[in-house]
């Protein structure tokens, strides 16, 4: 198995997730050791919450699920793009389908992108 490098990053590695369909950048998040262990043994991508402080299931709360469809490291070991089928429609807790829904112009964040879902409603609490 692969040696990813997590001591390097305070022992995080940061991870692209995109949709393995359409090239899509879904989000950027973070993995340590047991979130990629957690990935590589279930199929199913899980990060490392650095606000929350623990180990996150994508869509634990959403029911918007990834599932490992290709991983891919970098040459030095300390950066993951992972390949995923997004399940439900959103990828972003903001309840966008990416994370990189504004696009800036003239200096300023420029909203492109459709609310998929109310975080409001889907996580009880503003995220």
């Amino acid at each position: 198995m692969i040696k990813l490098e997590f001591d390097k990053q305070g022992g995080l590695v940061p991870v692209i997730a995109q949709d393995y369909r359409t090239g899509e950048v879904l989000m950027l998040a973070f993995m340590n050791r047991e979130a990629w262990e957690l990935t590589i043994g279930t199929g199913i991508v899980h990060y490392w919450s650095r606000s929350r402080k623990k180990i996150w299931k994508k869509g634990e709360s959403s029911g918007n699920v990834q599932e490992v469809r290709e991983i891919r490291v970098d040459c030095d070991n300390d950066t993951l793009l992972i390949k995923v089928n997004q399940i439900g429609e959103a990828a972003c807790h903001e309840g966008y389908r990416s994370c990189f829904y504004r696009v800036v112009r003239d200096g300023e964040p420029v909203l492109d992108g459709e609310r998929i879902f109310n975080p409001e409603e889907v996580y009880g609490e503003k995220k």
